[in-house]
């Protein structure tokens, strides 16, 4: 594919910092081997899914591919004799698991393209080093004064930003790096912008910004030059790596892990900080602070990489910050990714995770006091401080800065406007990113508490207590109903009686006073108070009585 030719129709721009969670479902055994099938998701969204079938041969063909990284991975041993064995299968799957997850939740090997082609194969299929190949060689075409020197293979933690030694044939001593990037998710520059911003950036001079010395762009790539700098990068420092090594290597697991002197947190530090301060006031998005984006250059610290915010690149930290819905612009996000290269720079290490609870002894009361302003549970809830503010701190307001280089970086004003539109774009999609996480975050807490061994014997004992209390109303009713129903039935059997007359009292089996006769039968009586038959009724031996 030529260097100016556009990227193809219906493009799919991949977030690659989305985190990947891999769920062994189910293992089928086929004659010599078994199977693994492996649900894997990306992000929080089950709708984003797919279905992959992996043997115990690609785990360990990936392992060994990891093992550059120095770690000691839990993958499970292997089995020559019984490893058809149901109860073996059932074993290993269980360890398969806990690899899975070791891997997943690791921040580098997480993004590493070799964890990547492993669970996702349909999206990380492409050769990135031949595509990087192909468009310098058709740069080189119109530029013949460069030279591929070498590719630095694997230097940093990009897939789709890739790394080679330059020379000018004119000047064979000298040495020189390209990077070649593809566009991220948060492009949102017109091509024209796009191309007109990235070839401004070498006329950017600021005494903390690493110089650009060339640079030009297509509607679907970027292609920058600078001069390689032995020392390497801050991370090359903290970590004692060397910079031509691959990333897994230099950063897993290093072999000794030392903060830096106090003098050299405050001044670098300071100088971070005074180039945000920089780019903010400027209107320039950044967003991309972290340990290996800062060069040193003697005692100075250059920030690198100012065209990953144009070409749309997420940011290293993003899967931290996406976490917090504070951090919602990319000031606040560069303060909170100065909280991490603060703490690495003091620690020698990056924090576990994030919020901070506690922080280790440090140097100085004012490092911690910084970092419980970018990185504590508090400071990552209610939000982060401003750079200006940071600058007020006791930690870096004392750092006398000496520099005779005046910063200069002139953008028109048409471009300004473009870049706040995309500033605004890119917050927009994060903020929505930020929302949907808290959402799932909230329905999954809910759901993890109802199914909680505690809240099912809570919902048990309520289920008792409104048993008992149906089965007392309904026996109070039924014992309301009983009643009533006899106190009907026994009306029913009494004759009327006017409210001016007694009750006569109940005559069966009595006699009438008159004729002593005794009478069985309710109706033979009269509904009168002289308990007479109905034949002395009606001989009107009774006086007063007319029948």
């Amino acid at each position: 594919m030529a260097f100016m030719e556009k990227p193809p129709a219906g493009k799919v721009l991949l977030d690659d910092t989305v985190p990947l969670t891999a769920a062994i479902e189910a293992s089928q055994s086929l004659q010599s081997h078994t199977e693994y099938i492996i649900r894997v998701q990306r992000g929080i969204s089950v709708e984003n899914s797919w279905q992959i079938v992996r043997r115990y041969s690609d785990f360990d063909l990936l392992n060994n591919s990891l093992q550059i990284a120095g770690l000691s991975l839990p993958l499970p041993p292997k089995k020559l004799i019984g490893n058809m064995d149901r109860e073996f299968i059932a074993e290993r799957q269980k360890g398969l698991q806990n690899y899975l997850n070791v891997i997943t939740t690791n921040h580098v090997l997480s993004n590493c393209e070799l964890v990547k082609k492993f669970l996702d194969p349909n999206n990380y299929s492409a050769n990135y080093t031949e595509i990087a190949l192909q468009q310098v060689s058709m740069f080189f075409r119109s530029e013949p004064k460069w030279e591929v020197v070498e590719p630095l293979k694997d230097i940093g933690w990009r897939i789709r930003k890739k790394y080679f030694l330059m020379k000018i044939k004119n000047q064979p001593k000298e040495r020189l790096v390209l990077s070649w990037a593809d566009l991220g998710p948060d492009k949102y520059l017109s091509d024209k912008d796009f191309q007109c911003l990235i070839k401004l950036l070498p006329s950017c001079l600021h005494p903390y910004i690493y110089r650009v010395t060339f640079a030009t762009a297509n509607e679907s790539s970027a292609l920058l030059i600078r001069m390689f700098n032995e020392k390497g990068t801050l991370k090359d420092l903290i970590y004692k790596a060397k910079p031509k090594d691959p990333f897994l290597k230099k950063y897993c697991n290093p072999k000794k892990i030392q903060g830096l002197e106090l003098q050299q947190i405050k001044t670098y530090g300071r100088q971070i900080l005074e180039v945000l301060k920089f780019l903010h006031d400027k209107g320039f998005p950044y967003g991309h602070l972290h340990a290996s984006n800062v060069m040193l250059d003697g005692d100075t610290c250059r920030l690198l990489d100012l065209e990953n915010s144009l070409l749309g690149l997420p940011s290293f930290y993003r899967s931290y910050f996406s976490q917090f819905r504070k951090i919602n612009t990319l000031e606040s996000v560069d303060v909170h990714c100065f909280g991490h290269l603060l703490y690495e720079m003091t620690y020698g290490r990056p924090p576990d995770s994030v919020p901070v609870d506690s922080f280790p002894p440090a140097p100085s009361m004012a490092v911690v006091a910084v970092l419980e302003s970018t990185l504590s549970c508090e400071a990552c809830k209610n939000g982060m401080p401003t750079v200006s503010r940071l600058l007020q701190m006791p930690l870096f307001s004392d750092v006398l800065l000496t520099t005779s280089e005046k910063p200069q970086f002139k953008i028109p004003t048409k471009l300004k406007e473009a870049l706040r539109i995309a500033k605004e774009c890119i917050e927009k999609r994060l903020i929505e990113e930020q929302k949907q996480i808290h959402q799932h975050r909230r329905l999954t807490r809910a759901q993890s508490h109802h199914g909680s061994e505690e809240e099912r014997k809570k919902r048990k004992i309520l289920a008792r207590k409104k048993s008992k209390r149906s089965a007392v109303e309904n026996s109070e009713e039924y014992s309301a109903k009983y009643s009533n129903s006899n106190n009907s039935g026994s009306g029913a059997s009494s004759p009327l009686t006017s409210p001016s007359s007694p009750t006569p009292p109940s005559t069966a089996g009595t006699r009438c006073f008159r004729c002593q006769r005794s009478w069985f039968c309710d109706s033979e009586l009269v509904s009168c108070a002289w308990k007479s038959c109905c034949s002395c009724l009606k001989g009107g031996s009774l006086p007063g009585l007319d029948l």
